[in-house]
């Protein structure tokens, strides 16, 4: 039984998984918004979620914790000068999810998070 284990596996290693968060992640915050299976969407809005946390936190450690998951520093800095101040007086929800309708190759369905 898996009784209060949270997160979806995806089939695949649990280093490549944190990897594919950390990218996601990455890309979303870089571009604002970007589109992925609906399942992977609504996994990495917790990870974006808390980098925004982090962002509006705006300490060094809060900064350091940023860049240790985010892949590219340039993203870090975008997040705490724009992004975060943008959301200093939202409690939280920053992301959504919209879905998109099947991909045309093997019909999984599609979404796309982006900030709000």
């Amino acid at each position: 039984m898996r009784h209060g284990v949270s997160g979806r596996k995806f089939d695949m290693p649990t280093s490549a998984r944190i990897a594919l968060f950390r990218n996601l992640t990455t890309q979303v915050l870089k571009h604002g918004a970007i589109r992925t299976t609906e399942m992977r969407a609504k996994e990495v809005r917790t990870f974006v979620e808390k980098m925004i946390t982090l962002g509006k936190r705006g300490t060094v450690h809060a900064r350091r914790q940023a860049l240790a998951f985010v892949y590219e520093a340039d993203v870090v800095d975008r997040l705490f000068s724009e992004i975060a101040p943008s959301y200093a007086t939202r409690p939280g929800g920053y992301t959504r999810v919209m879905k998109i309708g099947p991909r045309l190759g093997d019909g999984a369905m599609m979404a796309q998070i982006e900030l709000v």
